[in-house]
């Protein structure tokens, strides 16, 4: 078996030209369509904002107007006791829940030389 080379065929003595660079050209008008594009979401994203939350950011309307008062927690207290030291008659799992909430506390531990808020109806009794 013999081997034929034909000239011109072979890839690597071929040189092949780069093809041309053209620059892309924005018409005025097309450039008045890409602003546009590109202010849609913006202006959607305004239009929600105002709608749906503005009003709410710019008014206390409805907040509840919790009033507290701040107990230092002494070495050896728990949730439990201090709401059983605020509020002798209430029930002490309302109380803690109550305290929970108000500081977000995120677990029943408490430190020492902790300052925590007590809400003004529980702190009557400390």
């Amino acid at each position: 078996m013999t081997t034929i080379d034909i000239l011109g065929a072979s890839p690597r003595g071929r040189v092949i030209a780069a093809a041309p660079v053209t620059r892309l050209r924005l018409t005025v008008r097309g450039r008045r369509v890409l602003a546009f594009l590109a202010s849609v979401p913006v202006v959607v994203a305004l239009g929600i904002g105002i709608v749906s939350g503005g009003g709410a950011l710019a008014s206390n309307e409805g907040a509840s107007g919790v009033t507290f008062t701040h107990v230092t927690v002494q070495p050896g207290d728990t949730l439990w006791s201090i709401a059983r030291a605020v509020a002798p008659d209430v029930d002490p799992r309302d109380a803690v829940d109550a305290i929970v909430r108000l500081n977000a506390l995120d677990s029943g531990s408490l430190d020492a030389g902790q300052s925590i808020a007590i809400p003004a109806e529980y702190s009557a009794g400390r």
